[in-house]
């Protein structure tokens, strides 16, 4: 028998994310649409961009933030490859993200002197073994693994290197440490919902060091260079940027920031993502036919949830079918390189009772294609 509700906003999906609750997009300020981005008002909206997210996020002093391209993974190429090669460097992993910053400082950037440490899916690596005389690069949130890092105490507070974090699935969802990363990007499109292509990258005043003292021996191209003449572009962390952005998605930014300062914070972000991921672990906990790919709760994402069933691959893709033929959960599979299974997206824009009316309706596929 069919579920008698449905989600009202069946969009799940781990990235792009769903809009905010209440999201209207004619409710934009869209003054600044067939303006330059260098004019005053467009400058204006982009120093918001950088400036409101120190603000809202809590930022320590002297962290600096800019608007970069082509969304997270452009924020970390862009540092990698600014800044990487002055010290040896640590490589953490354990899932596909992770895995491509490890291929880009290998095979692409040649780094000879590099520690990789990893894990399977579900699971995080040996933190013990990091050298933090040398660069660590590692993420916060396994996007398509669901296991995080439970906290920074492990990171040397006394470091000589740097570290680098992709922060893409956990910023305005989890707590993080500031002053135990040195590089942390994320993009728009995750926790807050927002439009895609653009990065975010924030400097602790020891990775602008780094940038003013070493030159790295590859050429950089044009959208990765942050310094003029060993200094670093200001500008950039002010407003301007390296290319023109879009300033549609922008003030689809700005209207994300001020939804959270509306309803509390960070702090009411991450407690919506929690009470998001206690639904589901309530939800597993009674049925014994699905698990989480992360067993350890300590480790579990709030954001980026995977879920295994007792059916094959196939059987899988079928469930999933069922609930998108259903238009009750868009866009659950798990990642392509990860185990088959579901990933549900549980960030703040993701309402409860909108998961709520979704597990039924995975318990009835579930049955539907298991009976077969």
């Amino acid at each position: 028998m069919l579920p008698s509700q449905k989600p009202a906003n069946p969009n799940f999906s781990s990235g792009p994310c769903a809009k905010r609750p209440g999201y209207d997009v004619n409710s934009l300020d869209l003054s600044v649409l067939g303006r330059s981005h260098r004019a005053p008002i467009g400058k204006k909206a982009l120093k918001s961009a950088c400036l409101d997210t120190a603000r809202i996020l809590g930022l320590p002093e002297g962290y600096r933030v800019a608007v970069v391209p082509a969304s997270d993974t452009g924020a970390m190429e862009m540092a990698m490859w600014s800044m990487l090669g002055e010290r040896p460097v640590d490589v953490l992993y354990w899932e596909s993200f992770g895995q491509g910053w490890a291929t880009d400082i290998t095979k692409q950037l040649q780094l000879k002197d590099v520690n990789i440490h990893s894990a399977d899916y579900g699971q995080l690596p040996d933190f013990t073994q990091v050298n933090f005389d040398n660069d660590v690069v590692f993420t916060w949130n396994g996007t398509t693994s669901g296991a995080r890092v439970p906290n920074a105490n492990w990171i040397d507070a006394n470091r000589k290197g740097l570290t680098f974090c992709d922060a893409t699935s956990a910023v305005f969802a989890q707590e993080i440490e500031w002053q135990k990363l040195d590089v942390i990007t994320y993009s728009w499109q995750k926790v807050l919902g927002g439009e895609g292509g653009h990065g975010m990258l924030i400097l602790s005043p020891k990775a602008v060091a780094r940038l003013e003292s070493y030159t790295p021996s590859w050429p950089l191209p044009k959208i990765f260079r942050m310094t003029k003449n060993g200094k670093l572009t200001e500008d950039l962390f002010t407003g301007a940027t390296i290319n023109t952005p879009s300033m549609l998605c922008v003030v689809d930014y700005l209207d994300a920031l001020n939804w959270v300062e509306s309803i509390g914070g960070v702090t009411e972000t991450i407690a919506r993502a929690d009470k998001n991921l206690a639904t589901l672990e309530d939800f597993v906990a009674k049925h014994d036919w699905i698990e989480f790919l992360v067993k350890d709760k300590v480790i579990r994402s709030n954001t980026s949830v995977c879920l295994t069933l007792d059916l094959t691959a196939e059987q899988v893709k079928s469930v999933i079918k069922l609930l998108d033929e259903n238009a009750v959960a868009y866009d659950i599979g798990a990642y392509r390189d990860a185990p088959a299974g579901l990933r549900i997206w549980c960030g703040a824009t993701i309402e409860n009772s909108n998961l709520a009316a979704l597990l039924p309706w995975i318990e009835w596929a579930y049955h539907q294609v298991k009976s077969k």
